[in-house]
């Protein structure tokens, strides 16, 4: 059966290595530096890119490569490369095509990090970039300038959970011939698929869902051959490979990725449902709420509404920090895309080297609760929220 033909989960399960001559059914660890070749000529082919192979661990490794080719069937991508952290593959897919005097345009409302590598660490090599609101496509295509090369998204953004229109963004991309490079880490390939609605990269941090169990750091660049050729140059000569164990275990871990994003969707949605009923809380969003500004948006390009919702308590930082205080079950941690339920406050965290400028343009108040929802029942993480909003009260 070709991978094609097969639906989500299938691929996501049966895509594998060859078997080596032991006929494992699950692949092992190839935990090995560097791979012997048959004889000379085989060496010198591969070292010309004449035929593939494995030459050495941070080229490429069998982990590391069912991975990815499980990744690609699931995003619909040519090609893709594994990398050490979510943060080396957002800097590798950007600087693989950017040189001193080119521009970006990206969407305003990024993860913090992202933002330090656009304002703090590219303009060391006389790279630009420009800020555009979320919330006003009309200024997209004015920033546009002759040496702008990309345009850099993430949606749903972190941790606003703002949309872009990914098909409207990837005409604009086409027509001024820009690559068009999302962040896909929130919504995963089971619930969004940047490529088909015309992203060319598409960048992804694994620590998150995919692994979705707090385990492993990670990161993934996919898309079409001759541009992951680019980004296997830069990583092949900078060095930011991913090991072999992490590899193995996240190609595990997609495996379940379908089930386990449908557990988180259904438990976020009904707790967004049921935080916005509460008097003590002042907003909620999340995407498959009616009241998200974008909720027709999310119904067109998301399949389902992710596993992350925000909500701000009435009361402010104060009583923010009150109620991060009082939880007893659910984890106060910067992760996200766990098992289990995690409480983020951005402000503070994640997105405290923004000033507080920056934050108030991208939605981050004060007292903004990020909420990964984890797999628990739904009650109990209900009761340990109340119990908290009760305590801070």
């Amino acid at each position: 059966m070709a991978d094609k033909k097969r639906h989500f989960e299938t691929s996501a399960i049966r895509t594998q290595t060859d078997r080596s001559q032991h006929r494992e059914h699950s692949v092992p660890i190839y935990a090995t530096s560097s791979f012997v070749f048959e004889d000379a000529e085989q060496a010198r082919a591969m070292f010309a890119d004449e035929i593939q192979g494995n030459i050495y661990t941070r080229f490429s490794n069998p982990n590391n490569d069912e991975f990815i080719n499980k990744l690609c069937a699931l995003e619909g991508a040519e090609a893709g490369i594994a990398t050490a952290s979510g943060m080396a593959a957002m800097f590798i897919s950007i600087a693989s095509f950017v040189k001193t005097g080119d521009h970006i345009l990206a969407s305003r409302s990024l993860f913090g990090s992202t933002h330090q590598i656009l304002t703090q660490l590219l303009p060391r090599w006389g790279i630009t970039h420009t800020y555009v609101d979320i919330h006003q496509p009309e200024q997209w295509e004015q920033h546009i300038q002759p040496n702008t090369k990309m345009i850099f998204v993430e949606t749903p953004s972190n941790p606003g959970l703002d949309l872009l229109d990914l098909e409207w963004l990837g005409q604009l991309a086409k027509k001024h011939q820009l690559l068009l490079n999302v962040d896909n880490c929130f919504a995963t390939p089971y619930i969004q698929n940047p490529i088909s609605w015309g992203a060319d990269i598409v960048t992804h941090s694994v620590t998150k869902f995919i692994d979705g169990q707090g385990r492993t750091v990670g990161g993934a660049v996919l898309g079409r051959q001759e541009l992951i050729k680019e980004v296997k140059f830069m990583a092949r000569h900078t060095g930011p490979a991913m090991s072999p164990f992490n590899g193995w275990i996240l190609s595990k871990s997609l495996e379940t990725l379908a089930v386990r994003m449908e557990k988180h969707c259904s438990n976020a949605l009904e707790l967004a449902s049921w935080l916005e009923k509460l008097s003590e809380v002042e907003s909620v969003k999340y995407p498959f709420l009616p009241s998200h500004p974008q909720h027709e948006l999310a119904k067109k390009q998301m399949r389902l509404g992710g596993g992350i919702l925000t909500f701000e308590l009435k009361g402010g930082i104060d009583r923010g920090r009150k109620f991060l205080n009082a939880l007893e079950m659910l984890s106060f941690t910067a992760n996200l895309g766990d098992t289990r339920t995690i409480c983020t406050h951005p402000a503070s965290t994640t997105h405290s080297k923004l000033s507080d400028e920056e934050r108030a343009v991208v939605g981050i108040t004060p007292g903004l609760i990020r909420l990964s929802v984890g797999l628990e029942h739904v009650e109990d993480i209900k009761s340990d929220l109340m119990q908290a909003i009760e305590k801070s009260s």
